[in-house]
């Protein structure tokens, strides 16, 4: 093989390397799962990262905490919300949603491009990237 071939090979393959996958501030993302629990009610449960804050929608109050990121080790802290009425199901729903941010360990992205946000035990949270803010 010439050199010329071997350097367009070795380009090529260097070019197609995938850049590491990485939680995106400012960009919204939507749960569709929190645990083994699908999302219920009309309003969207969201997160939201930007600047070391963590905020979004619980599918009935806003929530928001502080956050830190390091690799795939993702943490949680001083998680509060709104205290508006919600439906009882909403309710238990936002709980669990809160109680297992508080829990998450780390991350990662799926083979269908979901962000997964995992606790000490159990299933991820999972979401969609929606739209940027």
């Amino acid at each position: 093989m010439n050199h010329y071939r071997l350097a367009t090979l070795i380009l090529g393959l260097t070019g197609c390397a995938a850049s590491p996958p990485s939680v995106q501030e400012d960009v919204t993302y939507i749960a569709e799962w929190i645990g083994a629990d699908p999302i219920i009610g009309q309003r969207q449960v969201s997160l939201t990262f930007s600047e070391g804050r963590a905020y979004g929608n619980t599918g009935c109050n806003h929530w928001f905490a502080t956050y830190s990121l390091e690799q795939k080790q993702l943490r949680f802290s001083n998680i509060g919300s709104t205290r508006k009425a919600c439906t009882e199901e909403l309710n238990r729903q936002e709980r669990h949603f809160l109680n297992l941010l508080a829990h998450v360990e780390h991350w990662d992205i799926s083979s269908i491009d979901q962000l997964r946000l995992w606790p000490v035990q159990g299933k991820p949270l999972r979401f969609w990237p929606g739209q940027n803010d």
